[in-house]
């Protein structure tokens, strides 16, 4: 669990992280990012893998699967991280 940033990294962000996009059905993990907190993620939710449903103003709906339930959260682009596809045969 992500708890603290390295001294020269705190406060600071990434504009690349911050501006980048997703498309509908892209698998994404949930980082998330200690320098914005305001409309943070919940520390559960810190690793956990899902798809983006759609984008509702500047963030996005993640599906995420907790055991049976789907779950979804509102998440500000800064928070994910793209991820491959693994398809299972």
């Amino acid at each position: 669990m992500i708890k603290r940033k390295r001294i020269r990294d705190r406060g600071k962000f990434s504009f690349m992280k911050y501006f980048q996009k997703f498309n509908n059905g892209d698998s994404v993990a949930i980082v998330r990012e200690l320098a914005r907190q305001s409309p943070g993620v919940p520390k559960r939710m810190q690793g956990r893998t899902g798809k983006v449903i759609e984008k509702r103003g500047s963030a996005y709906v993640v599906e995420i699967s907790d055991y049976e339930m789907k779950k979804r959260f509102s998440v500000k682009p800064i928070h994910l991280k793209k991820i491959k596809d693994v398809e299972v045969k």
